[in-house]
């Protein structure tokens, strides 16, 4: 170290402003080993007295700094060591002045303004700081005041290349990189660079882990299962409660939660919590209690996976609490491993539904008349088809699980077996008994009335009109599409059902929907609407323009592709818009890829309801029209040899899988025959024979999974959608809101490191009102978590309160809380990450908290 340094180092050290209560600056140069004797004379700074101190003049030197000279800076250059020698008149002198060492660890403490009183730290750790890379790490954590714990924990931080000082970073940090102490190479640094037993000790003193024999893996053992203790009885952890903290639980629990928020590093946590479950033996100690005891805890995946395999167990075993199922299902929700099983929860859930639909209907689906059997698909039977596809959307997601594998031939024989079974077989019945003299049921409006009854009064007004036309909608489809559009946009939505046409396919279900007088059905098979061919777009397009002035057909994927200015000049002055959609249809419609029908489907809906917000913003309209051309049947598992039928001996002009279409009129078995003179008039010489029930034309060609064409009341119930916009402003306009999560307790100061707080969902969900998910957990004044986090799901459509009331149960980090601050509780809406609402606190733990004895 040469002079200019040591002055360059010396006069930072005047200029500093003074001290409260200093009047000047005195500095002890203490250089024990005398290396700097003989230079000393040369060290000259401007208004600074140099004065040697020896071991002979401690008297001359106080009464010259005290009574002599007052008022100058003095640099006091000594190589006694003051702090041990006798008669030291120099000593209090000493302790309120400045001490300068003119060596390596003395420069490095100026330069990070660490205080003489804390050299021996520093020297401890002298090989920490040889490296220029870690002195730097070291000083970005920018600590303002050093204690001999924030120099500790800043030196294992810089080795973890963290840029903050916090003890869970450095812990995660160390065991997100292994709890095999030899290949963890933060562990490798520290115990090269830093004390071991330091970094047990500090872990000991935050997260009460006293085990005389240390390692990463019994750590890691301890924080999980103390955090589990929190979800679960004591009681039930015996075997392992050598690993529950007696002291700062809190801060366990908290890690570990913070940890499985994260957003990104929570997957290592996962990968670790499979080892630690395994190594503690989890599954035989849950497997051993009856679900209440753990329903609540999350810490390891097993928990997750003992709800399942109960639920389905209990439902092969003819258990039927489907409440309690359904409870849990929605209770794991906001727990951590919900999403890595959500597909396995989701198909349990509508294989709990199908099991409630079943007991609802345990005497058998009900043999009643024709308009009651109608209206009771329209109002019930229709969810179990949702239900059934549900659980496929669910099911191909997690395809290869075994469980789901077991449940689906659950499903199969709930759905196919039992509920298609009964309900298509009574459905023929009276079909055969009350169709005899045309195809129509009292008070249910035809599809072949669509235009007459819903758009034509519209355009005669002068009204503009959107009719949105997806082939193969079917009505349980169009239900849940009417909910999405109900909810989630500002227009008012309702939904009916039409009798379709017979057979229910494409070309006469979309011929149907045209404005008409006349519909003939060719020798060829083709539909003909007042002598002009309707067969594709094009054609369609020819006979509404010639019908209706300003109308015109589009494709759905023609209107998608254009931008906003394009859509409005392309539709400029047009007053009947008829936009065809074709996603489910052109899946289910092919051996190939009839098997994705249901994916199909949930693309339908996405783009359905695009569709209308298109219509809706982009080109300003009010009155939307969503039905279809015929819906359709499908069935997941390969059909049985007797679920088809040879076709019978007779002429046809057109035989598909579920419909054959004859000049010949006959009675035949198992088979439904109808005059096609409802379309056509009463001059037609045509019937449709269709098979009773599902079953199937053995036909070459397309799949034989997916059809429609016959009389089902899933082929036949055809959706319609009347979507009236309302805009912003209007009188009669409601904005969609999500529901208000409250903090329903009124005092707010917390005496207990672990509390309860109870929450209330304000109003229920329902039309414009519609689902919030909140993230709640305190935080201090600097918005630094000091709490576990909690999610609710308000999504609750009951009217009672009590059911719409959450209790959460928190608990604080064990540190230091001023009784005179304010802490605050975050409700935070978890989707926008808005806080919603910020309540002050005091937290007032009194002598002890946590059990902390």
């Amino acid at each position: 170290m040469n002079i200019d340094e040591i002055v360059k180092t010396l006069k930072e050290s005047y200029d500093a402003p003074l001290r409260d209560g200093e009047q000047r600056k005195i500095i002890f140069w203490l250089d024990k080993e005398s290396s700097f004797s003989e230079i000393i004379d040369e060290i000259n700074i401007d208004n600074v007295m140099l004065h040697k101190l020896n071991e002979s003049n401690f008297f001359y030197s106080k009464y010259l700094l005290e009574e002599e000279d007052t008022d100058s800076n003095y640099l006091i250059y000594s190589n006694v060591d003051i702090q041990t020698e006798e008669d030291n008149w120099l000593i209090d002198t000493f302790l309120y002045s400045n001490q300068f060492y003119a060596d390596k660890i003395s420069l490095l403490m100026n330069e990070l303004k660490i205080d003489s009183s804390l050299r021996h730290v520093i020297k401890k750790y002298e090989k920490f700081f040889d490296k220029i890379e870690r002195r730097k790490r070291f000083k970005a954590l920018e600590i303002e005041q050093y204690t001999e714990e924030k120099i500790e924990l800043a030196i294992i931080s810089a080795l973890c290349n963290l840029k903050t000082l916090d003890t869970d970073d450095v812990l995660k940090k160390i065991l997100i990189n292994g709890i095999e102490e030899s290949e963890n190479k933060y562990f490798q640094q520290m115990d090269k660079f830093f004390d071991i037993d330091v970094f047990w000790k500090y872990v000991s003193q935050y997260y009460g882990f006293y085990k005389e024999e240390k390692s990463l893996k019994k750590l890691l053992i301890h924080l999980t299962v103390t955090a589990m203790s929190h979800s679960m009885n004591e009681k039930y952890l015996s075997n392992i409660k050598e690993y529950i903290a007696e002291k700062n639980r809190a801060n366990s629990m908290i890690f570990i939660d913070h940890w499985m928020h994260h957003k990104t590093d929570y997957t290592f946590y996962d990968n670790l919590a499979e080892i630690i479950e395994k190594e503690i033996h989890i599954h035989d100690l849950i497997n051993a209690l009856d679900i209440e005891n753990f329903k609540h805890a999350d810490v390891f995946p097993y928990f997750d996976k003992a709800i399942i395999i109960y639920i389905a167990n209990s439902l092969d075993s003819n258990i039927e609490d489907f409440e309690q199922f359904i409870d849990l299902i929605q209770l794991r929700r906001t727990k951590h491993y919900y999403e890595q099983f959500q597909y396995i929860y989701e198909a349990l859930f509508y294989t709990v539904k199908m099991h409630q639909f079943h007991k609802k209907y345990n005497m058998g689906i009900p043999q009643v008349k024709l308009a009651e059997m109608y209206q009771l698909y329209l109002d019930d039977f229709y969810k179990m088809d949702t239900y059934y596809r549900k659980f496929y959307v669910a099911f191909d997601n997690e395809s290869n699980s075994d469980l789901l594998k077991k449940l689906k031939s659950m499903v199969e024989n709930l759905y196919t077996n039992w509920y298609m079974g009964q309900l298509s077989s009574n459905w023929s019945s009276v079909l055969s008994d009350e169709m005899k003299k045309g195809w129509k049921i009292p008070g249910i409006e035809s599809q072949m009335d669509f235009y007459k009854n819903y758009v034509s009064q519209k355009v005669q007004k002068g009204d503009r009109v959107f009719v949105i036309i997806s082939d193969a909608l079917r009505y349980e489809v169009a239900v849940e599409l009417n909910d999405k559009l109900n909810t989630e946009t500002i227009g008012n939505c309702e939904i009916e059902g039409n009798l379709g046409v017979i057979p229910s396919v494409t070309k006469l279900g979309m011929a149907s929907l045209l404005p008409y007088k006349q519909i003939e059905i060719k020798d060829n098979g083709r539909v003909y609407v007042d002598s002009k061919d309707s067969q594709g777009l094009e054609n369609r397009k020819n006979i509404l323009e010639d019908k209706v002035e300003n109308s015109m057909a589009i494709h759905y994927q023609e209107i998608m592709a254009m931008n906003k200015a394009g859509r409005r000049e392309h539709f400029k002055g047009k007053k009947l818009i008829y936009i065809y959609h074709d996603s489910i249809d052109a899946t289910g419609d092919k051996a190939s890829t009839e098997f994705y029908t249901f994916n199909a489907v949930e693309k339908a809906i996405e783009e359905l309801y695009n569709l209308v917000k298109v219509i809706k913003d982009d080109l300003s309209g009010t009155n939307i029209f969503i039905t279809a051309d015929h819906g359709f049947i499908y069935q997941r598992d390969s059909l049985e040899e007797s679920d088809k039928i040879e076709r019978e001996d007779i002429s046809s002009i057109e035989v598909k899988r579920r419909y054959l279409l004859s000049k010949e009129q006959k009675e035949i078995k198992g088979l439904l025959n109808f005059s096609m003179d409802y379309v056509i008039g009463n001059d037609s010489s045509l019937t449709v024979y269709m098979p009773n029930s599902t079953i199937r034309f053995k036909t070459q060609g397309s799949g034989a999974n997916f059809v429609h064409g016959g009389a089902s009341l899933q082929e036949v119930v055809v959706p319609v959608i009347q979507f009236k916009n309302v805009r912003r402003g209007q009188s009669n306009s409601k904005e969609i809101e999500k529901v208000d999560i409250k903090l329903t307790n009124t005092v707010r100061k917390i005496t207990n490191s672990l509390f309860n707080l109870t929450f209330f969902q304000t109003e229920k969900v329902e039309d414009k009102v519609v689902p919030r998910t909140v993230n709640i957990y305190m935080a201090d004044e600097n918005d630094a978590l000091i709490s576990n986090e909690e999610t609710i799901i308000g999504d609750k459509q009951t009217d009672k309160p009590d059911e719409r009331t959450f209790r959460v149960k928190f608990a604080l980090k064990s540190q230091q809380y001023d009784k005179n601050k304010y802490y605050y509780l975050i409700i935070k809406d978890s989707e926008t990450d808005v806080i919603i609402e910020k309540i002050p606190f005091q937290i007032n733990l009194g002598i002890v908290s946590d059990f902390d004895f």
